[in-house]
């Protein structure tokens, strides 16, 4: 797996924002949305990332619209503790500490508080004072050091509810050492015990894995049993299902790819990601905070347009049908410039919609089938209740509704058994807007 460059937003100036009714509102959503661990998820929610698109700065709000486009209302957000903290606070835990430059992020959160939006927070990146004057990427000397910032962060923005801590700590390029002994005591069980002693609503997330081990790194198996031993604190187990195979889909490896793959944990063998939390931390949510297949063009190792829109879809699926899964989130949301950078947007570097922003929108899939008949699941995302739609088949030259107008679900999801023979082309229109999804080809 390529080595992920992603862009943050750059240190700027703005006065604090004060959204008291937007935050009451994002954090009740944020309450019933996500469920106490020792219950069912009613529903898994689907989300964005792209700390480039959405940095500070005059295009916010307008980008921000995008999110409502697309009907997410969530986003996770990589937050730099060393661009927020240069310096060693005198006072960690108090947000008034004048060693805190809270300014590019007060705009960024502020704005996605006043859109409604739930907000996963991710901590990554380590100032020099906490970890003896090094790299970002060497873990805190001290084990009260970023349980310390976290407070700090909760306090100052107290709608938030969705913790992470740390990005990928079993690759050497985001923690060094990439010890899970040192990652659970010095991070994640401080944080947690202080999030938790906060406020009970925090749900806290551990592991954040890279889905095979590299060349400085190791697998996300070696690294969940390491985190095990060390008596890891969590209330959801998160994971970077990214593909790794060639030919890899949502559903399964191509045939004979990863015959001897050990320890790959992606979409495509999800099932052994939930058993594998289950033994490590019993019956933990499991979330996915980032995924995503590169286009080709411009990236050479990528799917095609259309491929890439069909994962989209196939991958919503795939993580609707798996136990305690809560969460998905899409990186990213317009392909970086550089070659070298990530091309799994929506969008083109130009700002142009790939196909997957409409099926990203609208998803439409195949859940199973069983000679000809065959179970569509599919969702509308944009708007809130029960959404009214209508399915429809190309037959003839044509498109034409399979039956009557229904109504999803509370959630916009909605399934549909049909009687199809192999090839046979299925979509959504969405009403009262009239907009379609992509086709679905039955196979």
């Amino acid at each position: 797996m390529r080595v992920r460059h992603r862009d943050v937003p750059r240190a700027g100036g703005s006065p604090h924002i004060k959204l008291a009714l937007a935050a009451a509102l994002v954090t009740s959503a944020a309450i019933s949305a996500f469920p106490p661990v020792s219950a069912a998820s009613p529903s898994i929610r689907y989300g964005i990332q792209d700390g480039a698109y959405f940095s500070a700065g005059p295009a916010l709000e307008t980008r921000l619209g995008t999110l409502d486009r697309l009907g997410t209302k969530l986003v996770r957000h990589m937050l730099s503790w060393r661009e927020i903290a240069p310096t060693k606070p005198r006072h960690p835990t108090l947000p008034g500490d004048p060693a805190y430059r809270w300014s590019t992020t007060d705009r960024v959160l502020g704005a996605l508080c006043a859109h409604g939006t739930t907000v996963l927070v991710t901590f990554y990146r380590a100032p020099s004072w906490a970890n003896g004057g090094r790299s970002s990427s060497f873990v805190p000397s001290d084990k009260s050091a970023l349980a310390d910032f976290a407070v700090a962060v909760a306090k100052r923005y107290p709608w938030l509810r969705l913790w992470e801590v740390w990005n990928e700590p079993n690759l050497q390029s985001f923690l060094k050492p990439n010890s899970p002994r040192l990652y659970v005591q010095r991070m994640l069980n401080p944080t947690y015990r202080a999030l938790h002693a906060l406020s009970s609503a925090n749900r806290v997330a551990g592991g954040a894995t890279a889905p095979l081990s590299t060349s400085s790194g190791v697998s996300p198996v070696t690294f969940m049993r390491g985190m095990r031993e060390a008596h890891a604190l969590l209330d959801a187990y998160s994971h970077h299902p990214y593909p790794v195979t060639p030919g890899e889909s949502p559903f399964g490896f191509a045939h004979g790819v990863c015959r001897y793959c050990k320890g790959v944990l992606t979409l495509a063998n999800l099932p052994a990601l939930v058993r594998e939390v289950r033994r490590d931390f019993g019956p933990k949510r499991i979330w996915l905070t980032e995924s995503g297949w590169q286009t080709n063009p411009p990236d050479r190792h990528g799917v095609s347009p259309a491929v890439q829109a069909r994962y989209v879809a196939e991958a919503a699926l795939r993580a609707r049908s798996a136990p305690l899964v809560d969460i998905l989130i899409h990186f990213i949301l317009r392909d970086e410039p550089r070659l070298n950078g990530w091309q799994s947007g929506l969008m083109w570097a130009s700002g142009r919609v790939k196909p997957s922003f409409n099926s990203f929108m609208l998803p439409i899939a195949q859940a199973r089938r069983s000679g000809r008949r065959t179970r569509i699941w599919g969702q509308v995302r944009p708007g809130t209740g029960r959404r009214r739609y209508v399915l429809e088949h190309f037959t003839r030259g044509h498109w034409a509704a399979v039956g009557r107008p229904a109504l999803t679900d509370g959630n916009g999801s909605y399934e549909r058994m049909v009687n199809a023979a192999r090839g046979m082309r299925y979509r959504m229109a969405w009403l009262p807007s009239n907009t379609f999804s992509l086709s679905l080809v039955v196979r």
